[in-house]
């Protein structure tokens, strides 16, 4: 097999989906690379890819997950960036960019990204207590935004707070009321 262009992630090679696409269009022209949507959430995504020979027999298949806003790029394109994620899998599956790692070069870096958001996330995510001083101010932003109900209000909160079952107890009162 013909040499393909690698990365360096870490000082290990991966080879970058749109390579393994391009080394199985030119060799195998008569093959079939097909994606489908196996699960599509509010949040998430998971495509399967499937290779499928000339007689459409299975050669190769590869699965991901992509997280709505999880990366820069899962801001805007997390379903385009999932299909790309399950085809290099299924490229390298089949024996393409196998040098070292069945992982492709975005899948690697798709996830360091999103290891290093999660630890941002975590580290900026506050406990919303009935005590705090900002509490008012949110109380009153809860009232105005009844219309949302308890679980968009408390998914809107959760973007910034840690949200406790007594805040919880708390927000549902004043929905209700």
């Amino acid at each position: 097999m013909e040499k393909l262009k690698t990365v360096s992630i870490k000082g290990k090679q991966y080879v970058e989906v749109h390579e393994r696409l391009r080394y199985f269009r030119e060799k195998y022209p008569e093959y079939t690379l097909d994606t489908e949507i196996i699960e599509k959430t509010e949040d998430t995504i998971t495509f399967k890819a499937i290779i499928l020979n000339e007689q459409g027999r299975l050669i190769a298949s590869g699965s991901a997950e992509e997280r709505r806003g999880s990366s820069f790029i899962n801001k805007t394109s997390y379903v385009e960036n999932c299909e790309t994620s399950a085809w290099g899998r299924a490229l390298g599956n089949f024996g393409i960019g196998l040098d070292t790692s069945v992982a492709s070069f975005d899948e690697v870096s798709n996830a360091i990204t999103n290891q290093n958001t999660k630890e941002v996330k975590k580290e900026t995510h506050v406990t919303l207590d009935l005590g705090q001083a900002d509490m008012k101010k949110t109380l009153d932003w809860i009232a105005t935004n009844k219309a949302m109900g308890l679980p968009g209000i408390v998914k809107a909160l959760e973007q910034k707070y840690k949200i406790t079952a007594k805040v919880k107890k708390e927000i549902a009162n004043i929905i209700n009321n």
